[in-house]
């Protein structure tokens, strides 16, 4: 169980609760997906129905959301907000180029991924016109232990850190063939530490298939990069033999980019 930052927080003289909620009530769109309620906003956030009401009003004073009867769906406004990241990120401004060109080398969807909040955010992505049931942009967020870009962030990490990660994640089955035993996990993070790259076999979604590197920099993982397939076309023999070698010369390059 993920710890409530809001509650960690109590006692701190510094830490503005209003914001934070704020912020909490922000991210539920992305989880949603579409407009929300107030009671959905507070279903997601364990925040009271009067405090998610509050904030978005706010959000709807300032620009950043619209509302129509009980929904609420945010504006264009808000996507500054992103953006303030993404241009000032040296790793996502300086990958793009490269994920574009490693798509249009291999013919397949190519993404970076880093590690934040126990999940992988995806920072930069280059996309082939191939329909996955998993709609992946610049944004989205994956668990870390079934996915390729997940199973490298964490073999960057030292073993105390991983075996926190496992006790406080839900280790669900996503499909028949996620491995959610603890064990299992832990020595799948030192094989991937080991082989310098990760393949996850239809672990997130059937048919799913993909590899993942890390992108070092100053001798620690910073990034992940990833290609994803589908699984009836590509085999993992194949991820090992003509994918791999291209991943590891992009990571190189974007390695030393950030060095900069």
């Amino acid at each position: 169980m993920k710890n409530d930052p809001i509650l960690e927080a109590r006692g701190d003289p510094e830490f503005m609760t209003s914001l934070a909620r704020g912020l909490a009530v922000l991210r539920c769109f992305a989880d949603e997906q579409r407009p929300m309620t107030i009671a959905q906003g507070s279903r997601l956030t364990g925040l009271s129905r009067p405090a998610v009401k509050r904030c978005l009003h706010t959000l709807v004073q300032l620009g950043y959301a619209t509302q129509d009867g009980v929904h609420y769906a945010l504006r264009p406004k808000v996507l500054a907000l992103g953006y303030a990241y993404l241009s000032s990120s040296t790793i996502a401004m300086r990958s793009q180029p490269l994920l574009d060109r490693l798509r249009d080398e291999l013919h397949e969807s190519c993404s970076l991924g880093v590690l934040e909040e126990d999940e992988v955010y995806y920072v930069a992505r280059a996309e082939v016109s191939r329909i996955m049931s998993i709609a992946l942009r610049v944004g989205s967020r994956l668990p870390l232990y079934c996915t390729s870009m997940g199973r490298v962030l964490l073999a960057g990490q030292d073993r105390p850190g991983q075996e926190a990660y496992l006790r406080r994640t839900d280790l669900a089955a996503l499909t028949p063939k996620t491995e959610t035993h603890p064990s299992n996990l832990i020595a799948l993070f030192d094989h991937v530490a080991d082989e310098g790259y990760a393949i996850v076999d239809q672990e997130l979604e059937v048919g799913l298939r993909s590899i993942a590197v890390p992108v070092m920099n100053r001798g620690r993982v910073v990034a992940a990069l990833n290609i994803g397939t589908q699984a009836a076309r590509v085999t993992a023999a194949e991820l090992r033999s003509r994918f791999l070698p291209a991943l590891r010369r992009v990571a190189r390059d974007l390695g030393a980019m950030t060095l900069d």
